[in-house]
């Protein structure tokens, strides 16, 4: 008997305070909107993709408590599949946020870049060319730490 029905949500914890920053660099960057959340015993958000709640934010970290330049959690990353590679590269350098990208033989070009309170976020590109992007062969800082 199968249980596993597929991808529903990934969920991420941060302080109260990181809540703006994290409702804004998702708007940002991936376009998900805030939306309605049940009320559970902790303060946090949802943001949706269209009707899916598919990231849950918890503010269920004191302030302060957040170590973000040091990887801390069993999760590495998130990956996302993503098209339209060249207009996500322009909108992050728009947003000034900074990235990393890789493109591997067999793998594609990727880019890693992290969240407001640490989180790794991985966009794979699949069969995109890049043309100002890294050559064939480079692997990101972000997978070598």
């Amino acid at each position: 008997m199968k249980f596993f029905e597929g991808f529903l949500h990934l969920n991420i914890r941060c302080s109260e305070s990181d809540l703006p920053a994290i409702e804004k660099f998702y708007g940002d960057v991936l376009s998900l909107k805030k939306g309605f959340r049940p009320d559970f015993m902790f303060n946090g958000i949802w943001l949706y993709d269209g009707d899916n709640p598919i990231l849950h934010v918890g503010a269920r970290f004191p302030k302060g408590s957040m170590i973000k330049d040091k990887h801390s959690s069993s999760i590495d990353h998130i990956a996302w599949k993503a098209t339209g590679a060249v207009e996500f590269r322009k909108r992050l350098k728009q947003l000034g946020v900074e990235f990393e990208e890789q493109n591997i033989k067999d793998a594609g070009y990727q880019v890693f870049l992290y969240d407001p309170v640490g989180t790794k976020l991985e966009f794979n590109f699949l069969n995109e060319h890049v043309p100002d992007a890294v050559p064939l062969g480079t692997t990101a800082e972000a997978n070598i730490r």
